[in-house]
């Protein structure tokens, strides 16, 4: 399913309705937009001869008062209208034709068919609503292919709805920049059932194959309002893969609680290991309790790495505001350390110096020491890049972004649904794509040589 469409109207390098015919002088020079509309005719088999005289059209219209494009008493509209109508009459001029050569040629008195009139269909397109007389016959055996039976929008209009989704808009305010752009009148159940489509592919992406090596998984979660009897807020978990080529895969979305521990972590690495992954070479997390067990469970060799952005947050809640910016600075000569014995002594240097005012911040550092201190023992490439969840998130900022528009959601299934399709629409233009595997190379290298060949186990 593809939520990139497009529904802009172009006047240089696209269509232009816009057909100029002379020049400034009146000598009858070609304009561009002449061209390229002629190049646009040849390219959908339309004429150049209509397509001027839909210029001269809008010419008109201009000049009487104004062109609107969309909406009531558009100029798409009633474009969109005719050729729709069109659409249809050829088609039970098919299907007609088809019946006759299987009947012999028989009429509707002798047991063949025929025309039975027409039945008016309102539909919603692209450009606004139009009325369309859909053709009925005698037997009862024909369906448009273009209009089917029951369908009240195309195909375009769904896919706008699920981008506009997909960008953050509420189901309101879709409601309301369909109405006041195309002339639409929709309602919230209409977007609510149109991005209900979309419930199908996403049971599919969770669980689609996966690599058997990644040489990264980055878990984090963002919290959501669920209105299940009370609202409260619901974390929703979500695994960010780097592949062994440098690229970026998001490998999944988790509801839960609030109360994971041990085993809710293994039963979602379990699912990873049932969808085809063998290998995981480091887990970096923000401490979510009982996943550093469940890994060694389900794959022995991995390393887990807690992310120190998170620990330094951590930290900083346990000291008061006028401190923080001394107790970051002596912190840093610990996560910044050679190894691990120079960071044990600048730790102790720390705890010196802020244990007595602050000793709950010096007690979260000796805690989580074991999952703090593994990334000191690769080259600087690797520590650049798992030190820390920066590469997640960017993507948790689109996805708060995308769930705080909606303020609650009525269940677990409508936020999931929300953050599946603003996954779909991350990343639109393939730059970010670019920049991601390009910063990946030098650490890709590093892990080739540090894991001794696992990660090019995943290459072939």
């Amino acid at each position: 399913m593809d939520t990139k469409s497009s529904h802009l109207i172009e006047d240089a390098d696209g269509v232009s309705v816009a057909v100029l015919g002379s020049g400034v002088d009146g000598a009858g020079v070609a304009s561009k937009a002449t061209i390229l509309s002629c190049e646009v005719a040849a390219a959908h088999g339309v004429s150049p001869r209509l397509l001027d005289e839909l210029a001269e059209l809008a010419a008109d219209k201009v000049r009487d008062g104004g062109l609107k494009l969309m909406g009531e008493g558009g100029l798409l509209v009633e474009l969109a209208r005719h050729l729709m109508q069109a659409a249809v009459e050829a088609e039970m001029d098919l299907h007609l034709a088809e019946e006759a050569g299987r009947t012999g040629g028989k009429g509707s008195r002798s047991g063949g068919n025929a025309r039975n009139g027409y039945r008016p269909r309102k539909v919603i397109t692209e450009v606004g609503t139009v009325t369309v007389q859909v053709p009925r016959d005698r037997l009862g055996t024909f369906t448009s292919g273009l209009l089917p039976k029951y369908a009240r929008r195309t195909g375009g209009l769904d896919e706008m709805v699920l981008s506009l989704t997909a960008k953050g808009l509420t189901s309101g305010e879709i409601v309301a920049h369909l109405a006041e752009t195309y002339g639409m009148e929709t309602s919230k159940e209409t977007v609510s059932t149109i991005t209900d489509k979309a419930l199908d592919s996403m049971a599919d992406w969770r669980t689609r194959p996966l690599d058997p090596v990644y040489p990264v998984l980055f878990v984090d979660c963002v919290n959501v309002k669920i209105r299940d009897g009370a609202v409260a807020n619901r974390p929703v978990y979500v695994v960010l893969a780097v592949t062994c080529d440098g690229h970026r895969e998001i490998l999944g979305l988790w509801a839960g609680d609030g109360g994971e521990g041990a085993k809710y972590w293994q039963s979602v690495l379990a699912e990873l290991q049932n969808r085809g992954v063998r290998d995981v070479l480091m887990l970096v997390c923000d401490g979510l309790k009982g996943l550093p067990e469940a890994v060694n469970t389900v794959f022995p060799q991995t390393v887990v790495q807690l992310c120190i952005v998170h620990l330094i947050r951590t930290t900083l809640r346990y000291i008061s505001r006028q401190d923080w910016d001394a107790a970051a600075r002596d912190l840093r000569p610990v996560y910044t350390a050679a190894n691990e014995d120079e960071a044990l002594a600048r730790l102790a240097e720390f705890s010196e110096k802020w244990e007595v005012k602050y000793p709950a911040a010096v007690k979260a550092w000796e805690r989580s020491w074991s999952e703090v201190v593994p990334f000191l023992g690769f080259p600087s490439p690797i520590r650049k890049i798992i030190s820390t969840t920066n590469a997640i998130e960017s993507l948790n900022a689109r996805y708060r972004r995308s769930v705080n528009a909606c303020g609650h959601f009525p269940n677990e299934t409508a936020a999931l649904k929300r953050l599946y399709l603003t996954t779909l629409a991350l990343d639109p233009t393939g730059r970010g794509r670019k920049r991601w595997t390009s910063r990946w190379m030098e650490a890709m290298n590093a892990f080739d040589i540090a894991f001794d060949g696992r990660l090019s186990a995943g290459r072939v």
